[in-house]
């Protein structure tokens, strides 16, 4: 089998040559190193290479180039090669370009020409590309098909859930004679219980639940072990980071996930604000490379697992999944984070995965193309949505009750918001009814400060409000706030006197709920900060405490 490639696009020829002799020297053993000298000749090079059934690794193209520069290539080169890695080459002077473009091609990294020495600057920077992008799955090898009805929940469902879990998919709506021809091969038709799940290796599977899915293609859900040293309950950036450091650090860890790892932060398009990432990361690579990060560790990631109680079992801690199953450990670090709180006007909740959606549902966002969105919500979930769906839709309305952004989003995000055209913030403002038919058609709106009501079409609505933790499995057993947070540390402390029932001659520690042992991190700790910088520091923070809490013991 050819060796994957690895293309460099510049039309300087010293650089050019410079590029792919670093590139070679490094590489050249495991990849095939193709340069070319504009955009034009180098989408030729990729069209031979899809041609031939090749296989691209990454991509690195120069800004400046005449007639097609590099973001104008990189754009048309994804739709050769939506999988492979892409790199800006940039002068300082381009900085500010680069970091808008992150958006337009979702761009990977930027490297400032020169990069000498290549032993700092370059080959840390494809090492990293190449790594993520063998841990991808090939869809040409691998394609997953759903097969269903455009405005159909359980539809929506399996596709949320596929990307979110980054397992690649192709979605073939049913009116569609792709669509048709594999529901005639599978014995079905546009009348017969959909979605249909078509595996690559031909198997198909009719409205599956998710553990059984995640099964199927490929996802963990049985645990290898009935008692480990840590487990770690929800897969967000608290959870995968105590994950990380938990399996880093020598004990024996597991994390159970109930939907898919990065929790709100996974799904959103892109994190401008987290420490290491001057280019912005999204939520999906971020998750990506955490998930990645602990399985190198050793840690096992269990998805599509709920964990529906919890108990102390003498030194033990006992948590019962689903479907009867159980998992015992020394310590527990729960991360479950927040759902996104339901819109309670009428008319909505019939239209939840058909036209209303909480998150940002990425995967719906090119079937936004030329229609208007819009977005509930005026903190950074929102914003970050709006800022993306502005890429596809004709125009985003964010909807928000306060008077202005100010309260709640980062000043950044507020920036990006005014210079974008096509996005209009309407203040002061609530849905309070929804109407459509097999898919949400009308909303109705209000301003909250005359009472005034106003009705739009709308298909797509977004909600980023509020967040409700995911702790009612927890009920009775961990000491928890009136929003259903958990407490831990000093707030179990009260006037000098611990909460009750706490059986231990010392305070707890400082992330340590009421049951000894068993830790909180991130979005579900009562007065936690909800960033996702602190989510993981948290997280870290935990298995420190954890490993204090076994020492003691």
């Amino acid at each position: 089998m050819t060796n994957p490639t690895i293309l460099t696009v510049d039309d300087d020829p010293t650089v050019s040559r410079a590029v792919a002799r670093d590139i070679r020297r490094r590489y050249g053993d495991r990849y095939r190193v193709v340069r070319a000298g504009s955009g034009a000749e180098a989408l030729e090079a990729l069209r031979e290479i899809k041609l031939r059934g090749e296989q691209l690794a990454v991509m690195l193209a120069d800004y400046r180039m005449p007639r097609m520069n590099g973001i104008e290539f990189l754009e048309q080169a994804m739709d050769l090669f939506p999988l492979a890695r892409r790199v800006l080459l940039t002068a300082y002077a381009d900085t500010d370009a680069a970091i808008n473009a992150i958006n337009v091609v979702d761009l990977d990294h930027y490297l400032l020409k020169p990069w000498n020495p290549p032993e700092q600057h370059l080959y840390p920077v494809i090492d990293t590309l190449l790594d993520a992008w063998l841990a991808t799955p090939d869809p040409a090898a691998a394609m997953t098909r759903v097969v269903g009805h455009r405005w159909s929940r359980p539809s929506f469902a399996v596709r949320d859930f596929l990307a979110r879990n980054l397992v690649p998919y192709q979605w073939l709506p049913v009116d569609e004679p792709e669509g048709a021809r594999l529901l005639a091969a599978a014995g079905a038709d546009a009348a017969s219980p959909l979605p249909l799940v078509v595996l690559a290796d031909g198997s198909s599977l009719v409205s599956p639940a998710e553990g059984e899915l995640a099964a199927r293609v490929g996802l963990s859900t049985t645990p290898a072990s009935d008692f480990y040293d840590l487990v770690v309950v929800g897969g967000g950036p608290a959870g995968l980071g105590a994950a990380v450091y938990g399996a880093s650090e020598g004990l024996r860890t597991v994390l159970v996930e109930r939907e898919a790892t990065g929790g709100q932060a996974g799904q959103s398009s892109r994190i401008e604000n987290y420490l290491g990432f001057p280019d912005g990361v999204s939520g999906s690579q971020l998750t990506d490379r955490a998930r990645r990060q602990a399985l190198k560790f050793g840690a096992e990631i269990l998805s599509a697992r709920e964990v529906v109680s919890l108990e102390a079992a003498g030194s033990a801690r006992v948590l019962r999944l689903g479907e009867g199953a159980s998992i015992g450990a020394h310590t527990v670090v729960l991360a479950t984070g927040v759902s996104y709180r339901r819109l309670p006007a009428p008319g909505l909740n019939e239209f939840t995965g058909a036209g209303v959606y909480y998150g940002s549902a990425v995967t719906e966002a090119q079937n936004c193309s030329g229609e208007d969105v819009f977005v509930v919500g005026g903190a950074n979930s929102a914003g970050q949505a709006a800022v993306y769906f502005s890429r596809y839709a004709r125009r985003v309305h964010m909807l928000v009750r306060s008077p202005d952004l100010t309260r709640s989003m980062s000043r950044y995000l507020i920036d990006q918001i005014s210079a974008i055209d096509t996005i209009e913030v309407h203040p002061c403002t609530e849905v309070v009814d929804g109407k459509g038919d097999d898919h949400l058609q009308q909303l109705t709106l209000r301003d909250v400060r005359t009472g005034a009501t106003e009705t739009v079409d709308a298909s797509w609505l977004f909600v980023f409000i509020g967040a409700a933790p995911r702790t009612a499995w927890l009920d009775g057993v961990v000491a928890r706030d009136s929003n259903g947070f958990v407490v831990t540390g000093p707030d179990l402390v009260a006037g000098g006197q611990r909460v009750a029932g706490w059986p231990l001659p010392r305070d707890p520690y400082h992330l340590e709920s009421s049951v000894p042992g068993v830790f909180a991190a991130g979005d579900v700790r009562s007065e936690s900060v909800k960033r996702v910088a602190s989510a993981v520091g948290e997280g870290a923070m935990a298995v420190s405490l954890a490993h204090r809490y076994l020492e003691a013991q």
